[in-house]
């Protein structure tokens, strides 16, 4: 197989927790990801700097429409998604899951740290209490404030409205 190649990383959940359940030092964090941009990338990349390895659980595409973000996304499927986070040097595997939330995963996987963007409030997430019940961390980490998917978005479409310059 292709070293390089992103497939490699895109992992069946029982092959994660084969590989990385319970081991020191493995970083966990979850997401949409729709469509990758420096924020996710930098912030990803932060992720990874707290342990030895990082996986990223992707919201399969019935999770992510029920997740509280806009009836029009995710624009990119699953499988779309998991290969472009994939690709990052930061990112050791990528699982798809299509539970609500990430909790059955965390349960398998047993991470010693779980990170969150810096919106939620890490003491009321039961993902928080379950990593600090086997002796892991859980915490949040800032977003880079000028970088979001809801803000490309706008940016799509109000370019679309426009009228192309004419030559």
């Amino acid at each position: 197989m292709n070293r390089f190649d992103p497939l490699r990383k895109v992992l069946h959940a029982d092959e994660a927790v084969a590989r990385y359940a319970s081991q020191p030092a493995t970083v966990f964090t979850h997401g949409v990801f729709d469509l990758p941009h420096r924020g996710h990338i930098a912030w990803l990349a932060e992720a990874r700097q707290l342990g030895d390895r990082l996986v990223v659980g992707i919201s399969g595409d019935a999770a992510a429409r029920l997740a509280d973000i806009p009836h029009d996304r995710p624009l990119n499927p699953e499988g779309d998604r998991a290969f472009a986070v994939a690709a990052l040097e930061s990112v050791d595997a990528v699982v798809i899951y299509n539970e609500p939330t990430p909790i059955a995963l965390l349960r398998r996987l047993r991470p010693s740290v779980y990170v969150k963007g810096c919106d939620d409030d890490m003491s009321k997430l039961a993902e928080s209490a379950l990593v600090r019940g086997w002796g892991g961390h859980a915490l949040a980490l800032p977003f880079v404030d000028v970088f979001s998917t809801a803000s490309l978005m706008d940016r799509l479409r109000a370019s679309s409205r426009v009228a192309p310059a004419q030559s």
